[in-house]
């Protein structure tokens, strides 16, 4: 095993289930979890009070959820109350991994961060890794991790046996992390096995101020006392002391987990730095004012930027177009996908002497798949590929205001079917257009040489809501190609792959964004149905791109519950389910191509279709309007699910009438079309 995880729950459970999912969520499965109860790292066994044993008594029932749920979980409860360095002493002593992590029940390890570490890890076996870290407070405000010269066991990983070889153990009272992390520092940089992995993995949650915990000015250099007793006076350790003492004393004033005001001056004449505290006070003040200089020069250089930028894009307005350069993007810059990378998947194969470039936000280059050709949104290579190429392509639209040339060649894909009201419709419905200018969506309209249709329905749709002279292109949407030509074992290699086994029926729970409510708050619960079901059944969970890589759900991470929010491409999570459970999303069209059961589960249909707006009844029950079975409580859920009614002659008839409506035009061939007409055929028509 890999690494073993110590969780030492020093605080109450609030954070709890967010942190031991950070961990069970992460790709590497070669982990454990191991769960200790701890209280403040200065309070005895004798001053636990009424709300200790509260927290203790949520604590064990969380626990007692992951135990059950996964068994990579367990949980040490030893006799006694312990600190939170017993505690992780106490897990450590319990662990198998190859290497020890210690959090926090409120530390956070941010998605995806041990898989480059494990990779490390592997490859030189250090005895301690850094990890990059940062904090965040109780407001939400993501700050800088603590200097490096403060020693934090929660964003290192340590060698099991180096750690056991050294018998490092954590002390008892405050600041129990020095003695063991700063021994470690100094054993594993003599013999060269000290390792840093800059990459932010971890995140602390400060809750709290030093002063609050009880920690005083003088406990601190107690600490450093004992190290320096061990290690015989070590200069090193001398040098770590004062640039630990520092870096509190750097800390602004106020700021979670600094040091009161009152302990500073204290803390500066005991630990015996040079000039009093208020020299230090006054140059920190200096360096906060010279701090701020650079701040102002850079919004300077922001503004001057953006002013070359825009000068040297007209310098290229006067170039000639390419006649073989195409740029693409979707779904307002967050990576390559939909219609418009199908589009240029087949542009590849059928129309090779057109070169595409995608265009990407800086946040999303990471969705780049290797070998495909980007700029950065913004950038100089952004605004001369918009000058200079002849063809667009793109779902949502292209970022800056960038100035459509004559001769240059714009296909609108779209990204959906429309059910809820678009474009100028919206206007009906001020309160949830968040400022929308109709008259912005207007003009990008008007850029449009090409508008392209899946149905007739969004062709009558787009000609309202998008009023202008483009041409409509009835060709179908090429993202629902694959639907037509995937094979059988495709298919099952993409279930395997999301951990589907033989013999599983695989539900796709796919809700849309909704506009007047904030953040992914579904309003089923996967766990429960999953469980409801059987071991027969698994559950993939994907929010709206708009959530993040994540649902967020607590109870996402069971083995028959499976979070996919991540997953890059939609299309093979629809090739992989055996049915689908939606409310208003487009993605409701796209499945019907499969001709696979749909479950149109609309508990807010009232509020949701009151709110934006809809262009048919989903729900009433009517061939064309609704795609199958309809339930508006979970427990109609659960009873449409385990009658079969989800797949009867009656939602059989309602499929085939909404396929007929909204996928006439998609055959597997849709792409090709689309290429032929843009690229090949003439697109300027």
């Amino acid at each position: 095993m890999l690494l073993s995880v110590v969780m030492a729950v020093p605080r109450g459970p609030g954070y709890l289930r967010a942190a031991v999912d950070s961990v069970l969520d992460q790709p590497v499965r070669e982990l454990e979890l191991i769960l200790v109860e701890a209280g403040a790292s200065d309070v005895g066994a004798s001053q636990v009070g009424a709300s200790d044993v509260g927290a203790s008594d949520a604590f064990a029932a969380i626990a007692a959820e992951y135990l059950e749920r996964d068994t990579r979980v367990r949980m040490r409860a030893p006799a006694g109350h312990l600190t939170v360095g017993g505690a992780r002493n106490s897990g450590a002593d319990e662990a198998r991994g190859d290497y020890l992590l210690f959090l926090d029940g409120d530390d956070l390890l941010l998605p995806g961060v041990l898989e480059p570490a494990a990779g490390l890890l592997s490859e030189n076996r250090p005895d301690v890794l850094r990890l990059g870290h940062d904090r965040v407070d109780r407001w939400g405000k993501i700050r800088p991790g603590a200097p490096d010269a403060v020693p934090a066991a929660r964003n290192q990983l340590f060698r099991r046996a180096f750690w056991a070889t050294h018998g490092l153990r954590f002390t008892d009272g405050p600041y129990e992390d020095v003695l063991p992390v700063q021994r470690a520092h100094l054993l594993a940089s003599g013999a060269g096995t000290l390792a840093t992995l800059e990459q932010l993995c971890v995140r602390h949650r400060l809750l709290g101020t030093r002063a609050k915990q009880g920690h005083g000015p003088l406990a601190l250099l107690d600490v450093y006392g004992q190290l320096l007793a061990q290690t015989g006076e070590d200069p090193r350790i001398r040098a770590a002391r004062t640039a630990h003492l520092r870096g509190l004393l750097d800390e602004p004033e106020g700021a979670p987990e600094a040091l009161p005001t009152r302990d500073r001056a204290a803390l500066h004449r005991a630990a015996g730095l040079p000039g009093p505290y208020t020299v230090h006070r006054a140059r920190t003040a200096a360096r906060t004012a010279r701090a701020r200089v650079p701040a102002a020069l850079l919004r300077c250089r922001k503004a001057l930027r953006t002013l070359v930028l825009r000068t040297a894009y007209r310098a290229d307005l006067l170039r000639p177009l390419d006649p073989c350069l195409a740029v693409y993007g979707a779904y307002w810059n967050r990576g390559v996908a939909c219609n418009p990378a199908a589009i240029h998947a087949k542009a590849l194969e059928l129309a090779p002497h057109i070169r595409g470039v995608w265009v990407v936000s800086s946040r999303h280059r990471d969705r780049v798949p290797p070998g495909v050709p980007y700029v950065i949104e913004g950038s100089r290579a952004y605004w001369r590929t918009m000058a200079t190429a002849t063809y667009l392509v793109n779902n949502s639209s292209f970022p800056g205001g960038f100035t459509k040339r004559p001769g240059q060649i714009y296909l609108q894909t779209h990204h959906g079917t429309p059910l809820k009201t678009m474009g100028l419709d919206q206007r009906a419905y001020p309160a949830l257009t968040n400022g929308i200018s109709f008259e912005k969506i207007v003009a990008h309209t008007d850029q449009w040489d090409y508008s392209l249709s899946a149905n007739p329905h969004s062709t009558e749709i787009w000609d309202r809501v998008y009023p202008s002279s483009y041409e409509h292109l009835n060709l179908g949407y090429p993202r629902n190609d694959v639907f037509f030509t995937t094979t059988a074992e495709q298919t099952a290699t993409i279930r395997a792959g999301l951990g589907i086994a033989p013999g599983q029926r695989a539900l796709l729970y796919a809700p849309t964004h909704r506009d007047y409510r904030k953040g992914f708050l579904p309003h089923l619960d996967p766990e429960l149905l999953a469980r409801e079901l059987g071991a027969e059944y698994v559950v993939l969970v994907r929010a709206h791109y708009f959530y993040g890589h994540t649902a967020g759900l607590p109870d996402a991470r069971h083995g028959r519950v499976v979070d996919v929010t991540g997953h890059p491409r939609v299309e093979e999570l629809c090739l992989a389910a055996d049915m689908l459970i939606t409310d208003y999303s487009s993605l409701t069209f796209d499945y019907a191509c499969l001709d696979r059961p749909i479950i149109s589960y609309a508990p807010d249909w009232d509020a949701y279709r009151a709110s934006r707006g809809t262009y048919f009844d989903l729900l009433s029950g009517r061939p064309g309007e609704t795609p199958g079975a309809i339930a508006t409580t979970q427990d109609e859920l659960l009873e449409v699910l385990r009658s079969g009614a989800w797949d009867s002659e009656r939602t059989k008839v309602l499929r085939k009438a909404f396929r007929d409506r909204f996928c006439p035009y998609d055959d597997g061939r849709a792409a090709e079309r689309v290429v032929r007409r843009l690229f090949l055929d003439g697109g300027a028509g």
